[in-house]
C-alpha cells in the first residue's frame, strides 16, 4: 500500500508538470503580445520593451517556464530595482485589467465555489444513489417507470434555463427564497442557507439524474453475479446480501464518476455561479476570459486541473477501502 500511494503521488506530479507546461505555452506563446494587453492602446515601443523585461518575457521560454514554477513555489519578484514587485508563492501573476495578485483573487471567490460546490454534491450523491437503488429494487414497476421519467426530464433541462424559472417562480412569485448572494455562514447561517438552496438545486438536477441511472444499472447487473447467487443461496437474509454484498461492488463506478465531477466543480460551476451572479471561481473566470485576461485564465485552469488530478488519486485510494480486489492489487 504504501509503494503504491507514492506510485499515485509520483505520477499525480508528473501529471500537473505536464498541464503546467501545456497551460503555460498556450497562453505565453500561443496568445497575443501580454506586454501589449498590460500597456494598453496608447504605448511607446521602449514602454512594451520595459514591460517585456519587468514580466520576464524577453527571456527564453524554457527560462521563463522555469522561472514560473519556482514562482508556484517559492514566489518570484517581478521587475527590479525600487520598482520590483514581490509575489509570495504560490504565485500566478497579475491580472491585467486589476493588477491584483491572481492567487489573491482565486482565494477571496474559491470559498464561493466551494460552497455551491459542495452543497450540490451531497445534494446530487445522496438523490441520485437512493433513487437509482429504489429503481434497481422496484425494476419494472410503476416506481421504476416514474423514476425514469423524473430522470429523463433532469437530463434534458438546461441547468441556465432552469435557474431562470427557479428564480421566477421562488424568488418573484412565490417570494419563498431571496435572490442569492454570497452571505458568509458565520455571519447569518439561516441566510447564507437560503442563498444557496436555488445554486444547490440547479445544479445538483443534473448530475442526480445521471447517478440514478448510472446507480441503477450497476446495481442491476451486479445482482446478477454468482457471489450473489451464492450468497443467496446460503440462505442470507436479503439485507445482508444488499449490505454486504451487493452495495459495495455496484458503487464502486460511481465513487470514479463522484470523484472526478466533484473535483471539477471546484474550479468553479461557470453556468451556475453566472446565472445568479455569485462571486466564484467560475464567474471570475467567464469575465477574465470575456476580457482576455491570461494570468486569471490559466490560474483558474491550472487550479481546475489540480483539483482534477487530485480527486483522481483520492479516488484510487478509496476504491483499496471499497473493493477488497483492488486493495490486493495495490
Amino acid at each position: 500500500m504504501p509503494r503504491y500511494l507514492v506510485g499515485r503521488l509520483a505520477a499525480m506530479v508528473g501529471v500537473l508538470l505536464l498541464v503546467c507546461l501545456f497551460t503555460y505555452a498556450v497562453f505565453f506563446l500561443l496568445s497575443p503580445d501580454p506586454a501589449v494587453q498590460v500597456c494598453g492602446k496608447s504605448c511607446t515601443p521602449e514602454r512594451i520593451d520595459q514591460i517585456r523585461a519587468n514580466l520576464g518575457l524577453d527571456r527564453p521560454f524554457w527560462t521563463q517556464f522555469l522561472t514560473f514554477l519556482g514562482g508556484l513555489v517559492a514566489g518570484r519578484t517581478y521587475g527590479e530595482g525600487g520598482g520590483a514587485v514581490e509575489c509570495a508563492a504560490p504565485c500566478l501573476g497579475y491580472s491585467f485589467q486589476s493588477s491584483q495578485s491572481v492567487t489573491d483573487m482565486i482565494g477571496a471567490r474559491l470559498p464561493v465555489s466551494a460552497t455551491i460546490a459542495i452543497g450540490a454534491a451531497v445534494l446530487w450523491l445522496l438523490v441520485g444513489v437512493v433513487s437509482g437503488l429504489v429503481g434497481a429494487v422496484k425494476q419494472g414497476t410503476w416506481v421504476d417507470r416514474v423514476l425514469t421519467g423524473l430522470t429523463l426530464g433532469g437530463l434534458s433541462v438546461p441547468n441556465y434555463v432552469l435557474a431562470l424559472v427557479l428564480q421566477y417562480v421562488l424568488v418573484v412569485q412565490l417570494q419563498w427564497l431571496p435572490f442569492p448572494q454570497a452571505v458568509p455562514f458565520g455571519e447569518d447561517p439561516g441566510r447564507w442557507f437560503l442563498n444557496f438552496v436555488m445554486p444547490w438545486i440547479v445544479l445538483a438536477v443534473g448530475y442526480a439524474a445521471a447517478y440514478t441511472r448510472l446507480t441503477r444499472a450497476n446495481v442491476i447487473d451486479t445482482l446478477q453475479e454468482n457471489f450473489l447467487r451464492t450468497a443467496r443461496a446460503k440462505g442470507l437474509a436479503p439485507r445482508l446480501v444488499w449490505r454486504r454484498h451487493a452495495l459495495r461492488p455496484a458503487l464502486t463506478p460511481v465513487v470514479t464518476v463522484f470523484g472526478m465531477d466533484f473535483a471539477g466543480l471546484l474550479g468553479g460551476a461557470l453556468i451556475t455561479e453566472t446565472v445568479f451572479g455569485l462571486n466564484g471561481v467560475g464567474k471570475m473566470a467567464a469575465d477574465s476570459i470575456a476580457k482576455n485576461d491570461q494570468p486569471v485564465i490559466m490560474g483558474v485552469t491550472l487550479l481546475a486541473a489540480f483539483f482534477v488530478v487530485v480527486g483522481n488519486v483520492v479516488v484510487d485510494v478509496v476504491y483499496t477501502v471499497i473493493d477488497p480486489r483492488v486493495r490486493v492489487a495495490a
